[in-house]
């Protein structure tokens, strides 16, 4: 199964959107895991989204290690796709819960009450995308199936 889970090709693009995607995402998940880059940490995210947002704490908790931990296996090309689908998820929950109310656009001018959806909805094509092709080149998964 992990040989399945792992399989992959050579290829580039794969590179590029997974490293694109798992950098652009480690700070994210760094703020909520480490406090760092201006974040409040792992105690406060989890109670944040547990009594803001009425989700369970198990599943907090999962939504801070598919942002920090999986960032990182991106990066690594590290069962790519398990790592994917878990973006995918948290980018499906944050339409859900809190931006499909803010309608398409993103908030550039400041005058909604929010962000909208179409940042999530690029996650979630870049990790549909990593689903489906898995981490390509130079990826530890491309190792792994070997």
């Amino acid at each position: 199964m992990l040989r399945s889970l792992c399989a992959t090709d050579n290829d580039t693009g794969s590179l590029i959107l997974r490293v694109i995607l798992g950098g652009v995402f480690f700070p994210h998940g760094a703020q909520k895991a480490l406090a760092w880059f201006g974040g409040y940490g792992l105690a406060p995210t989890v109670e944040f989204l547990t009594q803001s947002f009425g989700v369970p704490a198990a599943l907090a908790y999962l939504v801070v290690a598919a942002e920090f931990l999986g960032a990182i296996a991106l990066i690594l090309g590290l069962l790519t796709r398990f790592a994917a689908f878990g973006m995918f998820a948290v980018m499906a929950g944050a339409i859900y819960l809190v931006h499909w109310q803010n309608g398409f656009f993103m908030n550039w001018a400041g005058n909604q009450a929010g962000e909208g959806i179409e940042y999530h909805l690029l996650v979630m094509g870049m990790a549909l995308a990593l689903m489906v092709r898995g981490g390509g080149r130079a990826s530890l998964d491309r190792l792994l199936s070997r």
